[in-house]
């Protein structure tokens, strides 16, 4: 059963790892929010799988790669982590807690072949210099099937026999570790949140900040509601500025029309 699973999940990921980042550049089906759902529809439990992709895309929004350099792998610790909470029957909650620890070993994992492939640089350069597209397009597409089978293989074997090993250890752990493991795991929300908000925090925006605040705690409403609500007013702004640049631009040029028309 974890074998087959993880040969499913694999050829998702796999899949998933070549189209996103090198053919289709959106970088967006790589996210938690995707990848642990598919991961949870391949191993029977559709609902836990959308329940820990928001948590986790929660937890790892406000992480971003810096240059070659990410913290943590989002996507192998998120379907690790779905993996191990539905084939061991496990807490939701304990499933979140180890993603993050699994992704930063991960990215350690990966930042080990960096050296190598910053080492073909100069291959690269040749190549580009020769003016040989054919050959520079094809090492190109070898590349990109090359370098996620590094954590394929990874994400077989932790899958397929490293799931049974980890139930046992986070087992043996007395009841107020994972007492405390739950607990992290809801701040790791909290933090992960206060990282993205940090990051668009600005005098026009932030008020939006209290007005969900006193919705959900004065005034009771659930999620998904101020979510529209947020959705809406987001459109309803971009629009605006939208309106207020495109009257700016043809006022400038209108402008620059006129001082032309007066130069001749």
């Amino acid at each position: 059963m974890m074998v087959s699973a993880a040969l499913q999940i694999c050829l998702a990921y796999y899949i998933i790892a070549i189209l996103d980042p090198y053919i289709m550049s959106w970088q967006c089906l790589n996210r938690p929010i995707v990848v642990a759902p598919l991961a949870g529809l391949i191993l029977g439990d559709f609902k836990t799988g959308i329940i820990m992709g928001a948590s986790l895309e929660s937890i790892f929004m406000g992480i971003s790669a810096i240059g070659g350099s990410i913290p943590a792998d989002a996507t192998t610790s998120s379907i690790i982590a779905v993996a191990y909470t539905i084939l061991t029957g496990a807490d939701i909650e304990a499933g979140l807690a180890i993603a993050l620890p699994i992704g930063t070993v991960m990215a350690s994992i990966a930042g080990m072949f960096t050296p190598i492939w910053a080492s073909l640089a100069a291959y690269w350069e040749k190549l580009a210099a020769e003016c040989n597209p054919r050959k520079f397009a094809f090492q190109t597409i070898g590349f990109s099937c090359l370098t996620p089978l590094i954590n394929v293989v990874i994400l077989f074997f932790a899958v397929s026999y490293g799931v049974e090993g980890l139930n046992a250890f986070l087992a043996s752990m007395p009841a107020w570790v994972m007492t405390g493991l739950g607990a992290a795991t809801s701040m790791m929300l909290a933090v992960g949140f206060a990282i993205l908000t940090s990051m668009i925090w600005n005098n026009e925006v932030g008020i939006f900040f209290f007005v969900g605040y006193v919705l959900v705690a004065y005034l009771g409403m659930a999620t998904l509601p101020i979510a529209i609500l947020g959705t809406a007013i987001a459109i309803t702004m971009f629009m605006g500025e939208k309106r207020s640049i495109d009257l700016k631009n043809s006022l400038t040029a209108s402008a620059a029309k006129t001082d032309e028309e007066d130069f001749f």
